[in-house]
């Protein structure tokens, strides 16, 4: 990590910092940013007595560069927790000056530690630069299709003729 770089965890006195690097990714992505009710929601996770989700901010000479959000899954094949790495970005003028490589390593510092049997991710198919980076950690592409079901997929799912009542014992 270059000399410089900090990383800390989110916080009532970083959270806004967080916010906007996460605007940050979205621009980069070509998504829309969190709305307002999203940016509340996002800092009510965070800043949970037992948040949502893990969240670390990089500062390199101070400024906010950086971010990793993740949580944790379980493999049942494994028998063991998998860390889920939701975000990792850097901006622009932090890029090829190690942040990068220190966020993605504290990860799985925190993997190793937590006695995890895997760390996994998902990339944009047209994001060579975090595919090259990926590769050269030692990730490699599985091939597994992602799906997901938003908010009206769900109620659709719900709705369908062929739903049956849930019943928990």
């Amino acid at each position: 990590m270059k000399a410089g770089t900090t990383i800390r965890r989110v916080g009532e006195g970083n959270i806004d910092d967080l916010l906007r690097l996460i605007e940050a990714l979205a621009r980069f992505e070509r998504l829309a940013p969190p709305e307002a009710e999203a940016k509340q929601r996002l800092r009510a996770h965070a800043l949970a007595e037992r948040p949502a989700f893990k969240a670390f901010v990089a500062y390199l000479d101070g400024k906010p560069i950086g971010y990793i959000t993740y949580y944790f899954t379980y493999s049942t094949f494994l028998a063991k927790p998998t860390l889920f790495l939701e975000d990792i970005f850097v901006l622009e003028e932090g890029r090829r000056k190690g942040v990068g490589r220190a966020l993605f390593r504290f990860c799985a510092e925190e993997a190793v530690e937590r006695g995890c049997g895997r760390m996994e991710w998902s990339v944009l198919t047209w994001n060579e630069g975090a595919i090259r980076f990926y590769e050269s950690m030692g990730g490699h592409r599985l091939d597994w299709y992602l799906y997901r079901l938003d908010e009206n997929g769900m109620r659709q799912a719900l709705d369908d003729e062929a739903s049956v009542g849930r019943s928990i014992s």
